[in-house]
């Protein structure tokens, strides 16, 4: 249900971990949405079939979240010839993309798609959640790691890379596994679909 765009800028890294702190940074959320229409839960369900995000090839998903990071990097090499990251600030930047209605939805319909609505935007949070713990930490590896006789910063910058794989997949693996849960037999996803079509 939630497709990651990762943007990884300057990218670089180090092998010990020092004593550096790390700054505070504060992730940037948005809500897109894309429009639907319908007079029922079924028609708004099936406008959803229609008009949802493509996630890959003509696949379309009911909603999703994506994020764009960025990085400030402060590599420093030392007196000793080692090199330390010194800062390493993150921007991050992530999109909700959700389903929205074209005009106001029949008194009929409103409780039920209220209800969808939000549990959905609660879905897509906690991928965001997940996101955001992933940037803490790299964060937290990165700053103040450092790597012996490395001019020129080579060693410490190949090694993060290893971090940022490994970061990036357990985020990935863990996002999986969330919506395996959702969306699977009597999930939360699953009670939410039902519960537009049915009205409760």
């Amino acid at each position: 249900m939630s497709r990651f765009l990762v943007l990884f800028a300057f990218v670089s890294a180090a092998i010990v971990a020092g004593s550096l702190p790390a700054r505070a940074w504060t992730a940037v959320e948005q809500v897109k949405t894309y429009p639907v229409s319908g007079s029922t839960g079924a028609e708004l369900y099936q406008s959803i079939g229609e008009n949802g995000p493509v996630i890959s090839g003509n696949r379309r998903t009911i909603a999703h979240t994506t994020f764009k990071l960025t990085w400030r990097r402060d590599y420093r090499e030392q007196a000793d010839g080692s090199c330390v990251i010194a800062v390493n600030i993150p921007k991050l930047i992530i999109t909700y993309t959700l389903p929205k209605p074209r005009g106001p939805v029949p008194p009929s319909v409103a409780s039920s798609w209220k209800r969808f609505y939000e549990g959905l935007a609660a879905h897509e949070k906690v991928h965001g959640q997940h996101i955001k713990e992933m940037v803490q930490a790299i964060q937290d590896v990165s700053v103040g790691l450092r790597a012996p006789a490395d001019p020129g910063c080579h060693k410490v910058r190949a090694e993060l890379q290893t971090h940022l794989k490994r970061l990036s997949d357990e985020q990935r693996a863990r996002g999986r596994a969330f919506d395996r849960v959702e969306m699977g037999d009597g999930g939360n996803v699953q009670q939410l679909v039902l519960g537009l079509l049915t009205g409760r």
